[in-house]
């Protein structure tokens, strides 16, 4: 089963459609039980790096989502739920983040335009699960004022200002700071390729 966790403020009805159009079979859940069900597990994310960490906490599941992600669970954190995998966002400094990769999400600089809305390409820089069958450079949608720096896990960058991660993929583990489900054509491919892995 691939679980689309709820924590109360992700773009889920978009996500779910997505699913739908490639015929994926998926379940919405709201709590740890639903987790460990699941054979994979979809974050989408949007809002706040502080809202989202709240909600994890306050739903008793952020130690049993990284437990999840460790035991080798296929995990696709879409834009904040790319962000959450790290150790912290300047978003809110207060708060960890889940703390699988320990680097800081960033803030664009006060001179650039944000947030970064729109369409934009992603560069592969090695072999990418999430790309497979597609142009070399696809476009996809965009719409975030945070982003990941690049980290060895990066697969793919785009830049705004500075290049950043769009793209990564290590072992089970997967995020994209664009919204493949706002992406057309490349986003139900880069789903379906989530969808059809099946292990490292």
């Amino acid at each position: 089963m691939i679980a689309i966790f709820d924590y109360g403020a992700g773009n889920l009805r978009s996500v779910a459609n997505t699913l739908e159009e490639i015929g994926a079979r998926f379940e919405v859940v709201r709590d740890a039980a639903g987790l460990r069900r699941a054979a994979k597990i979809i974050l989408p994310g949007v809002g706040h790096f502080g809202q989202i960490m709240r909600a994890l906490d306050a739903g008793g599941v952020r130690s049993v989502l990284v437990e999840r992600i460790r035991a080798g669970v296929p995990y696709l954190g879409i834009c904040l739920g790319l962000q959450v995998l790290f150790r912290a966002s300047e978003e809110a400094p207060e708060l960890a983040g889940l703390g699988l990769f320990e680097e800081t999400v960033k803030r664009f600089s006060a001179a650039t335009r944000v947030p970064h809305m729109g369409w934009n390409a992603l560069e592969p820089v090695r072999a990418c699960r999430l790309l497979r069958g597609l142009p070399e450079t696809p476009f996809v949608y965009f719409a975030h004022s945070y982003y990941v720096p690049v980290v060895e896990a990066t697969a793919a960058v785009t830049h705004y200002a500075v290049p950043y991660t769009s793209l990564l993929e290590q072992d089970n583990v997967f995020g994209v700071q664009f919204h493949p489900e706002k992406s057309g054509r490349v986003g139900l491919a880069v789903m379906k390729n989530f969808v059809e892995f099946d292990g490292c």
